[in-house]
């Protein structure tokens, strides 16, 4: 990937430094990655960072380096690509595959399956899912290609420009058609993986909408959009209001209309690390969820 930035009239920028740091975003870690790499130009010549510029000048980062992903084994699988390009690739996962590998999912990962096809076009990078969602929570994964975009689209989450959207089937009818969460999460005291509503936890944030409700079975369809982006978020809220997820065992029971909690992340937007376009990605719904829900617009 090759970034370009040519100077103007009107930049103020005294060195080199300045305009990575501040036209790029560039990490310092990933300035001094480039820099070591000598993948930094001033008009087509390999250029040290404290280098004056002036107008006209054409600034380019090269970032083509390979990287040693050795410790994720790649394993084949068929990934529902949604989307890629050169900066990355969104795919919607299926639930019951965790993102990251672990002791008990060491080859059955969505990101061995990531490693295979990287793999197989050539793409010799670290693997960096973007987002992050539990095992059995279908929906939207990015990838970042490399570590600049990556930087890009957490920066994005951080400055919350990063928008997600996920739909969820809840037991019980909402007294609200919409509403606004806002209540601290923290891992329970007793717990290495459940989460909790504290009040001395980090703020939370999660927006709703009844979208619709079916009396029989007793459920709502809702769609909720984070604010925020805590672990449990999503599940933790709805149970914390009295309406868990549907199948959601941790923080709910279990249900037999479902085998898994019925939550799936379909929507993602943002803007384009490269073409600073808004862009926008949608998942299908699974069959296990779809076949829940009547014909509604979500």
């Amino acid at each position: 990937m090759l970034l370009k930035y040519t100077i103007n009239k009107n930049d103020n920028y005294t060195n080199l430094k300045e305009v990575l740091k501040i036209q790029f975003k560039l990490s310092d870690r990933l300035l001094l990655k480039l820099k070591r790499n000598n993948k930094i130009y001033i008009n087509n010549q390999i250029a040290n960072i404290n280098s004056k510029i002036v107008y006209g000048d054409t600034i380019s980062i090269l970032i083509d380096f390979e990287e040693d992903n050795s410790n994720i084994v790649p394993t084949k699988m068929d990934l529902n690509i949604v989307y890629e390009d050169d900066s990355y690739i969104i795919i919607n996962k299926p639930a019951g595959i965790p993102i990251h590998p672990s002791m008990d999912h060491f080859t059955d990962s969505l990101s061995n399956g990531v490693k295979y096809y990287f793999n197989q076009i050539k793409l010799y990078k670290k693997l960096r899912p973007v987002n992050r969602l539990d095992k059995n929570t279908s929906g939207l994964v990015i990838f970042a290609k490399n570590e600049y975009i990556q930087e890009c689209l957490v920066r994005q989450m951080k400055d919350n420009t990063f928008y997600k959207e996920y739909l969820a089937i809840c037991n019980g009818k909402f007294t609200k058609q919409s509403g606004i969460i806002n209540a601290p999460i923290a891992r329970k005291s007793d717990s290495i993986i459940e989460r909790c509503v504290n009040e001395n936890g980090n703020t939370a944030i999660t927006e709703y909408t009844v979208l619709d409700y079916q009396p029989n079975p007793d459920i709502s369809i809702v769609k909720c959009i984070l604010k925020t982006g805590r672990t449990h978020q999503i599940r933790v809220h709805l149970s914390y209001i009295g309406h868990p997820i549907l199948g959601d065992t941790l923080y709910g029971t279990t249900s037999h209309l479902i085998d898994r909690q019925a939550l799936h992340a379909y929507k993602i937007s943002f803007i384009h690390p490269i073409t600073n376009i808004k862009v926008n990605y949608m998942a299908e719904l699974p069959n296990d969820m779809k076949k829940l829900i009547n014909n509604i617009n979500f």
